[in-house]
């Protein structure tokens, strides 16, 4: 197939290109380098079955293709609140602008959406029926309800133009190819605990997250963009159900390096979700997926990869 992934070379998108690559499709990376590095896809450029276009969803673009995976938009607190109008409208008139394309190409159409739609949830684990609770005029909203109605323009672009949509809740993921300054706990710990700093938590450090590796999510995308079934288009969690405090991470990360790390404790930031953990029986049921790279070994590949970068 012919396959569009917008955010083609940031974190997530990256992995994705190469294994859609892998599998012999070919792909199309789009990407306006906000947050996305070239060396993060440069070993596809080389392939002739890859290629890169600088551009921001925000701008309408013309492009024959038979899949759209829409990943573009910052991801991390410090990236999508350096500019909350503009994380609005990549994440709104993105959505708009592929939604647009895949009509008139009728290409299916996947939604990356986010743990982040239940903000700090009154119910655990979190299930896709929770409508969640936002603050909708807080610091994180730009990102939380740009989420949201990026949700809601795919159900109705389905309901409405019977445009074949997915969407996936990304829960909190981790691996080779984060950004060492985008204030995610994984890749600031594992930075800090490798320049030998102490490891910063916020709050008491017994705030829960849970942990899916890189790999097994990009396994969830693929099964959920191809398989049928009569409500595929309704969104599905992907994420790793195993929940650890921050404190229990910090002491994984430890163990990871082979040091002992000290703590240093801040104050939490507002509306910083006190429990995160999703309840993926849709996802078991639906697709047959569930994570298999267990925490202690994921960052384990994780450290290797930020200890090369930090020697470089």
């Amino acid at each position: 197939m012919r396959i569009l992934v917008t955010g083609g070379a940031g974190f997530i998108g990256s992995h994705l290109c190469e294994r859609l690559l892998n599998e012999g499709n070919e792909v199309i990376a789009l990407d306006n380098f906000f947050t996305g590095r070239r060396e993060n896809i440069a070993h596809l450029l080389d392939q002739r079955q890859f290629e890169l276009i600088r551009h921001d969803v925000t701008e309408p673009i013309l492009l024959e293709v038979d899949q759209i995976y829409n990943l573009a938009c910052p991801a991390s607190p410090i990236h999508y609140q350096y500019n909350p109008v503009k994380t609005v409208k990549t994440s709104v008139m993105g959505a708009i602008n592929m939604l647009g394309l895949a009509k008139r190409v009728r290409a299916r159409i996947f939604q990356a959406s986010t743990s982040e739609v239940y903000g700090d949830p009154l119910v655990h684990p979190q299930t896709e029926d929770y409508f969640g609770n936002v603050n909708s005029v807080g610091l994180r909203s730009c990102y939380d309800e740009g989420k949201r109605v990026a949700e809601t323009l795919f159900m109705d672009y389905h309901r409405q133009n019977n445009v074949d949509t997915r969407i996936v809740r990304i829960f909190n993921t981790y691996g080779p190819r984060m950004r060492a300054d985008d204030g995610r706990v994984v890749s600031n710990f594992i930075v800090q605990a490798l320049r030998g700093e102490d490891l910063t938590i916020y709050g008491t450090g017994e705030q829960t997250r849970s942990f899916c590796y890189v790999d097994d999510l990009v396994e969830g995308f693929i099964r959920l963009m191809n398989t049928e079934a009569d409500d595929i288009h309704l969104p599905v969690n992907i994420g790793n159900p195993g929940e650890f405090t921050m404190n229990e991470l910090a002491a994984e990360v430890g163990k990871a390096i082979g040091k002992e790390v000290k703590i240093k404790n801040l104050p939490l930031p507002p509306d910083d979700p006190k429990q995160r953990q999703p309840n993926i029986e849709r996802a078991r049921n639906l697709l047959g997926w569930s994570p298999t790279v267990p925490l202690a070994e994921g960052l384990q590949k994780t450290v290797s990869y930020f200890a090369e970068r930090i020697k470089a």
